[in-house]
């Protein structure tokens, strides 16, 4: 047994089973160009609104005010990735944690868009005030302490002045005194509360994006394994057919010697080890070529013409364009056993057993016929394990797509599948 091993070609190893698919260990994480083109079209829309705003209520100095929008809004941008930077620490933790860090972190960041913000357009913000005096006639300024002055005219008149002496000469009076800490911190914090709600905004996009990215992560794992289950099934299935052919061809190979055929028996000894480094050296979960799987049954019926050399018959039909399309290997062995042992074997005059390949509507049409008695009396002609197998291995392999159909013909017995043109396997 252990010389017959060794011709059978049982020494090459056996595929592994995997007992689980890979799994990348690393989180799902946010592409990080896609954050940033967040970031980006957050503040470039500020930056248009902004400007349409001050063009809408008559800003003056727009020159002016344009380019230090310009600044504050990359600032802002840059602040936004300090943010994004620091709630990517929190991206595998709950719901409920990102939410809070969002809304605690984007305080800080808020306030330091605020306080940019005041630090660019302060300088300007007298200018504006003086601007706006000069086209009334009238002269604003600050003087030495920080208040903000209106100087007046000697020649205006109590009427024009409520509540002024009209023989007083020119006078400035204070129009806005000189800003107090509390009056600073009061106008941050309201600069810092509008933004604020600007980053509260971003911040849900982003979480919003962290979850796509999860569930799309959590989408391939599930694919995965799907997959994993998937070949699994097909090598189970794909195993099934080889023991069963074996034990047919040992105890064909046992008659032959019992009976002094030893000719005949080195012959089939010769075509199971051409079979079978033919059938091992595949893929048991992959495709084949559908040239190298009708070539395969070839093989198979070479070792039963052994068996039945008068009473076995062979045609293969081919066509070389169909020829390199891809098929679940071994799917036509359980089809030609079958007309073996219920057609050829079961007869007694010559019996042809037909394989044939046609595209037909865009699908690929594989029959398999045998011109000998059918089933046996008695038989329920319903699908036994070989066909069991092969309509198993479809459905594991195409689902839906791939169809078998079975029974009597007029002549004897076809088998035919329905199968997706697979071009790349």
């Amino acid at each position: 047994m252990a010389a017959l091993a060794i011709c059978l070609g049982w020494e090459q190893k056996l595929p592994v089973l995997d007992s689980e698919p890979q799994i990348n260990p690393e989180s799902p994480r946010v592409a990080a160009k896609v954050v940033l083109f967040s970031i980006f079209g957050l503040w470039v829309a500020y930056f248009l609104l902004i400007t349409a705003r001050g063009a809408v209520v008559g800003l003056e100095l727009q020159d002016e005010l344009l380019w230090r929008r310009v600044i504050v809004s990359l600032a802002g941008g840059g602040v936004t990735v300090l943010l994004w930077q620091f709630l990517r620490f929190f991206d595998d933790r709950s719901l409920s944690v990102k939410v809070a860090v969002a809304i605690v972190a984007a305080l800080p960041a808020s306030l330091a868009i605020a306080q940019i913000n005041t630090m660019i357009f302060a300088p300007i913000e007298d200018q504006v005030r003086k601007k706006i005096g000069e086209e009334r006639g009238l002269n604003i300024r600050r003087d030495e302490s920080g208040n903000l002055l209106l100087d007046i005219p000697g020649q205006m008149t109590g009427a024009e002045l409520p509540g002024s002496d009209a023989s007083a000469g020119p006078r400035s009076i204070v129009i806005e005194p000189a800003p107090t800490p509390a009056d600073y911190w009061r106008r941050l914090t309201d600069l810092a509360l509008s933004r604020y709600f600007l980053l509260l905004a971003w911040a849900a996009l982003y979480l919003a994006m962290v979850a796509g990215a999860r569930a799309r992560a959590a989408e391939r794992r599930g694919e995965r394994f799907r997959s994993a289950a998937k070949a699994a099934e097909l090598r189970s299935l794909r195993y099934q057919v080889n023991p069963h052919f074996l034990f047919n061809t040992l105890n064909s190979l046992s008659a032959l010697v019992l009976t002094g055929k030893e000719d005949r028996a080195e012959q089939m000894i010769q075509s199971i080890s051409r079979f079978y480094r033919h059938s091992l050296a595949d893929d048991s979960t992959g495709d084949v070529s559908l040239e190298d799987e009708i070539d395969l049954q070839e093989h198979y019926l070479e070792i039963e013409a052994v068996r039945f050399p008068e009473r076995l018959r062979t045609r293969v039909d081919l066509p070389p364009e169909l020829s390199q399309l891809k098929v679940p290997g071994m799917i036509l062995q359980p089809l030609v056993e079958n007309s073996v042992k219920y057609g050829v074997s079961a007869s007694n005059r010559p019996v042809t057993i037909c394989i044939v390949a046609r595209e037909e509507y865009g699908r690929l049409v594989l029959r398999v016929s045998d011109d000998g008695p059918g089933l046996p009396s008695g038989h329920s002609g319903g699908f036994g394990i070989g066909l069991a197998n092969v309509r198993d291995r479809l459905e594991a392999r195409f689902g839906r797509e791939a169809t078998i159909s079975s029974g009597q013909t007029i002549d004897g017995y076809e088998t035919e599948l329905r199968l997706p043109m697979v071009k790349h396997g």
